[in-house]
């Protein structure tokens, strides 16, 4: 059990999906990072998308790819794909056109890999991008991609309570750029991505939350991964890594500032599949 002013003990395996960067580039822009006048290193965003997963590997984690598909350049950030929890599969339905056929595709890797529990989303959903799941309660974000009716439809078939949350600042178009779980039932946030009522929300619910600052999530630090004991973290973030290492977590800076021309970290390229108990 996580103690109240640090880590937990351990940390808990996980198994993650990624997609390789095979096809990485910024060639339209629908979020405020994104700039396709801006020249893109795809061998660069390869080798770092790489030492990322290698880096899960070497923590104990177990790592599941899925095929990147020529012309859906953001396939790379999986964490969109889907939301999993407890084995089902919510399909992600995305805002854009541009990233619409990621849905079917991922949806059809969870369908060959023997997940029987698969839903597709009737309301539009950008799977993890905009669900943060905890120990007792999933929470979800809307405001600029997401819809809260999807909100409801993830809280029917996934059998878990979902708290909704609203963004209002567009350089943080998805929780995940302003919000990562630490352990089970603790978290870290921004509080300037969201609205006045969402923050009372968030402080009454957790108390004990890490607060970061602006200049913090504005490099992307609060798209990060935690296994309640190792923190994954954008390397510019160096004020959240001294703070989670004061806390007593194992930080690892990451570099992945080429994924991040198109919005994306350490989380974007990383969907958890909570489907069982690791051997």
């Amino acid at each position: 059990m996580a103690r109240p002013d640090g880590p937990s003990t351990a940390p808990t395996r996980r198994h993650y999906l990624m997609c390789r960067p095979t096809y990485f580039t910024v060639e339209y822009a629908i979020n405020p990072w994104m700039d396709p006048d801006v020249v893109v290193d795809r061998p660069r965003a390869i080798r770092q998308w790489e030492e990322l997963r290698d880096l899960y590997l070497s923590l104990g984690h177990r790592v599941s790819e899925i095929a990147p598909i020529e012309g859906l350049p953001d396939m790379v950030f999986a964490a969109n794909g889907a939301l999993v929890v407890d084995g089902r599969v919510y399909g992600a339905r995305f805002a854009s056109a541009e990233r619409t056929p990621e849905g079917p595709a991922y949806l059809d890797w969870f369908r060959q890999e023997g997940y029987t529990e698969t839903s597709e989303a009737k309301y539009v959903n950008e799977g993890e991008g905009d669900f943060i799941t905890l120990d007792e309660v999933v929470l979800a974000a809307t405001g600029f991609r997401t819809e809260a009716a999807a909100h409801q439809e993830a809280e029917r078939l996934l059998g878990r309570p979902v708290v909704t949350l609203q963004l209002v600042d567009p350089r943080f178009y998805h929780l995940d750029t302003a919000l990562f779980a630490l352990s089970g039932d603790r978290i870290a946030y921004y509080p300037g991505a969201f609205s006045k009522g969402s923050r009372r929300v968030l402080e009454a619910l957790f108390p004990d939350a890490l607060i970061a600052t602006e200049e913090d999530a504005r490099v992307l630090g609060l798209n990060a991964v935690s296994d309640g004991h190792d923190v994954v973290v954008a390397a510019e973030a160096t004020r959240l890594a001294d703070r989670l290492r004061a806390l007593g977590f194992t930080v690892h800076p990451v570099e992945l500032d080429e994924l991040r021309k198109a919005g994306g970290g350490a989380k974007c390229c990383t969907l958890e599949l909570r489907d069982h108990p690791l051997a």
